[in-house]
């Protein structure tokens, strides 16, 4: 079921975030610019805010991932379209609610229908997925059970994709399922104002 207990570790409001913690924060320009404009206008969308504030409590360690994370989730060989669908689904398997929510908005965004999003959470082989999104999603499932792409798969992505699309696939899956295990493992919130899934979703995402 979602996560309904207190943080394990209460996330630091933008308020207590100190020049250490924002220059670490720092290396994913567009979250953290993001989340400052949105608690600066005192606005109801502060999507993400959590998630830093998690990591506000250990710089070092939040520097080298925010490197991470801007590069896989902004700078990478993919489209925006392709890596908001891996995050989903990866979100997606791990019951990540916390990502699942924040990357819907994102994934719209990119150009993902809501058919496609719920299209997502079946998975791979059912109707209506080009041969394209299908091989995407399909690379998500099996990093996610098998800590590895098939042959099969691995030989229907290289003639489609170069090395290092391939690459940033692997290591954005990685990225996502890493942050979504942090989020679970210290009961991270929704954010105030932000929508949790329906209960219809959610039940479905719980029940996997």
């Amino acid at each position: 079921m979602p996560n309904e207990q207190n943080p394990r570790l209460t996330p630091l409001l933008p308020s207590e975030w100190d020049e250490e913690i924002l220059d670490a924060l720092g290396a994913f320009p567009g979250s953290l610019n993001f989340v400052l404009t949105q608690w600066n206008a005192r606005s109801d969308d502060l999507r993400g805010m959590h998630t830093l504030g998690l990591f506000a409590h250990y710089p070092e360690l939040a520097k080298a991932f925010m490197t991470l994370n801007r590069h896989v989730a902004t700078n990478s060989t993919l489209s925006a379209r392709a890596r908001e669908l891996l995050i989903l689904r990866i979100s997606w398997l791990k019951r990540s609610e916390y990502e699942f929510v924040q990357h819907i908005i994102l994934g719209r965004r990119a150009g993902l229908s809501d058919e496609e999003i719920e299209r997502l959470q079946l998975g791979p082989d059912v109707p209506g997925w080009s041969k394209e999104d299908a091989e995407l999603i399909r690379v998500a499932d099996e990093l996610h059970e098998k800590a590895g792409i098939s042959e099969l798969t691995w030989d229907r992505l290289s003639g489609r994709y170069n090395h290092r699309q391939i690459m940033d696939m692997i290591f954005l899956i990685g990225c996502y399922e890493m942050l979504g295990m942090a989020i679970k493992s210290f009961n991270i919130p929704l954010e105030p104002g932000v929508t949790p899934l329906d209960p219809a979703t959610q039940a479905r995402m719980f029940e996997l």
